[in-house]
């Protein structure tokens, strides 16, 4: 995180932290908002389950980690780091097979509520999960895929990230989804100041 992301966040009154148990209906709500809201597309359980199993997802391992932002008690925002790469199918074989699950630390549900975006809290919890995928034993990489016909998603991506496929020739997901795989550059592995439970 850098002393920007810190500055507004202390401006702001946010707080970025790893979430839970009382954290998680929050999550599940900002999570679902995204999906039904923005996304147009809502809940699809192949895609979706670990919205539905915060708890066994997300608090249960110990290399995975899901992230919120609150305000004034209020889960605004959430961000997930787990050990999965892309699925082949519908991602090629070739992206499957260079994001192997257990040494990729897929960072998900990058979402935010869109009454307290514009406070650096996407780029200080993804600097975080970041951090985090960098001090967890058995991480290589750090992937993501986007839909970037969600406004302003395809910038804040390419201002963190390395594109590695653009997808949205071959509609991997159907109608009304445009995928776009990226590569985040892995932290120093040594961070003093990266603490998680």
């Amino acid at each position: 995180m850098t002393v920007t992301d810190t500055a507004r966040l202390a401006a702001s009154a946010y707080t970025v932290r790893p979430a839970t148990p009382a954290d998680i209906d929050g999550a599940r709500r900002i999570m679902l908002d995204t999906l039904y809201r923005e996304f147009r597309y809502g809940y699809v359980p192949r895609w979706h389950r670990d919205v539905i199993d915060i708890p066994g997802t997300y608090l249960d391992d110990p290399r995975h980690l899901l992230l919120v932002a609150v305000h004034e008690g209020e889960v605004v925002g959430t961000t997930g780091v787990r050990s999965a790469g892309p699925a082949h199918p519908p991602h090629p074989r070739w992206l499957a097979e260079r994001y192997p699950s257990g040494s990729t630390a897929q960072l998900v549900r990058v979402y935010v509520d869109p009454a307290h975006r514009r406070h650096g809290l996407a780029r200080t919890m993804v600097h975080r999960a970041c951090d985090f995928a960098a001090v967890t034993p058995g991480y290589e990489r750090i992937y993501l895929h986007t839909n970037v016909k969600v406004e302003g998603s395809g910038a804040f991506w390419r201002s963190l990230a390395d594109e590695v496929f653009d997808a949205r020739a071959s509609g991997e997901h159907g109608p009304g989804v445009e995928t776009v795989h990226f590569e985040i550059p892995m932290p120093p592995r040594v961070r003093e100041s990266v603490h998680y439970p």
